[in-house]
């Protein structure tokens, strides 16, 4: 969310920033953006202005009546009668360019800082660092769908798309025995280290959430469609109560789902554990003293992908289900630049830890995510495919997120406040770093090797397979 104070002051920066974005028409927008900011306060003036008058041609009333003149009693009982119509009138119109003007403020994303690289896609991002030699085989290199279906257990491969399937739909996986345990201990050693060796404060949060913690972090409006909804809705199923209506249960299920209402959704699923974590200080003044509050968990993430029909369909790499360890850092403006770097080595602390290549990429101006300012990707190298694929992302919002839900701080001893700066990233993804040692730590028989630093996690284990 932006100030309308500081567009005001200095309109062309948000001009050339939104420019930078390759944001449709910035000159256009921001120009109406001034223009509704000039009629909502020329409606306040407005409306000051006739209630100020009101008040005191009320009293005047009182004193006409009084002194007995009932001609001034009524001209001004006639003037307050209008005034009151006119402030009805500006209210209502206040209130409509607030809603429009709140509406396309919270609609435009983020300005970058100035060290962010313009360009128009990925092709524009900037390589800061590599880390390790990519992993050439010395066979061919299998992907984690072929590994993971390979591997059998009591019930079927370790790695099931099919199981999930038949439950789920696509872009879910079932995962079992070692696979299981082995995804299970790549958490907890993420949250280990975060916690322990990186100062992170471990959280537990829900995953279920309502619109405006959607909101505060920049899902809602504009992304509402990645989003996946709940509703507690009665649907009213009274006609469905005998079951011998139908030939099947899988016609009665059918049936019932055809006569459901499209409810308002009274929770969405997490995208991720920002929203959580970021939403612990909304509408909170935090000391100063306290900064940075650094917060970190292990959550499912669900994410319709609406975007990405097509993309990546086969294996763990998107799905609609996934867990994720998150790390959030709640800072002063002056503070943000360096906890940004700080989050950064973090997250690629996990895949030194693994021994996993990979690079940092700072993402350009048009492949940054809506509320960031500024942008670092890890990309850990996969044999599969020859290439590096993003497996975190580390964003610094600035004060955006902060404007959307009132987080503030103040210092000691003094009496004004400002928005803290919040900044979100992965430490890491959990799927796909389960996918990235599958396919690194692979031998030409398929069996799976198990990093040393999770092998304590595995009961010792080595190997699966």
């Amino acid at each position: 969310m932006h100030d309308i104070k500081a567009i005001r002051e200095n309109p062309q920066s948000f001009v050339d920033g939104w420019s930078k974005r390759n944001y449709d028409k910035p000159s256009e927008v921001v120009e109406k953006l001034l223009a509704l900011d000039a009629d909502l306060r020329a409606a306040q003036t407005a409306f000051q202005a006739a209630q100020s008058r009101r008040n005191e041609a009320s009293k005047q009333i009182g004193m006409a009546k009084a002194h007995k003149d009932e001609a001034k009693a009524q001209a001004l009982m006639a003037e307050v009668a209008e005034l009151k119509t006119n402030i009805e009138t500006t209210q209502e119109t206040e209130r409509l360019k607030g809603e429009e003007l709140r509406n396309l403020l919270a609609s435009l994303p983020n300005i970058p800082f100035e060290d962010v690289p313009e360009g128009a896609d990925e092709h524009g991002n900037v390589e800061v660092r590599k880390v390790g030699a990519p992993n050439i085989l010395s066979f061919p290199a299998k992907d984690h769908a072929d590994l993971g279906e390979a591997l059998k257990g009591p019930t079927g491969p370790l790695m099931d798309f099919e199981a999930a399937a038949k439950m789920s739909g696509s872009r879910f996986v079932v995962l079992k025995g070692q696979l299981a345990r082995l995804e299970r201990a790549i958490g907890q050693f993420m949250l280990d280290v975060q916690t322990t060796e990186h100062g992170y404060t471990e959280v537990n949060p829900p995953v279920l959430v309502r619109e405006h913690a959607l909101f505060g972090t920049g899902q809602l409006p504009k992304f509402e469609e990645d989003l996946f909804g709940t509703a507690s809705n009665d649907y009213g199923m009274e006609g469905f109560s005998a079951y011998g209506d139908f030939k099947s249960s899988e016609e009665f299920v059918e049936a019932i789902i055809a006569a459901m209402p499209k409810p308002k959704k009274d929770y969405y699923l997490i995208p991720t554990a920002e929203v959580t974590l970021t939403n612990l200080v909304r509408e909170v003044i935090t000391a100063e003293e306290e900064l940075p509050l650094r917060l970190t968990a292990l959550t499912n993430c669900f994410r319709a992908e609406a975007g990405s029909a097509g993309r990546d369909t086969k294996g763990m790499i998107r799905q609609h289900q996934f867990q994720k360890v998150e790390l959030v850092s709640i800072t002063t403006p002056e503070q943000s630049a360096a906890e940004h770097e700080r989050m950064t080595n973090c997250a690629e602390t996990i895949l030194k830890m693994l021994d996993l290549s990979f690079r940092t990429m700072l993402l350009c101006t048009g492949d940054m995510g809506f509320g960031a300012k500024k942008t670092y990707d890890l990309e850990v190298w996969l044999p599969s495919q020859n290439t590096y694929r993003e497996i975190s992302s580390c964003s610094n919002c600035g004060d955006f997120q902060a404007r959307r839900m009132d987080a503030r701080t103040r210092k000691a001893g003094e009496k004004g406040t400002r928005f803290v700066h919040t900044l979100n990233g992965s430490g890491l993804a959990v799927g796909r770093t389960l996918v990235a040692i599958m396919e690194n730590y692979q031998d030409e028989g398929g069996r799976i090797a198990i990093p040393a630093v999770l092998q304590p996690y595995m009961g010792g284990l080595t190997h699966i397979g």
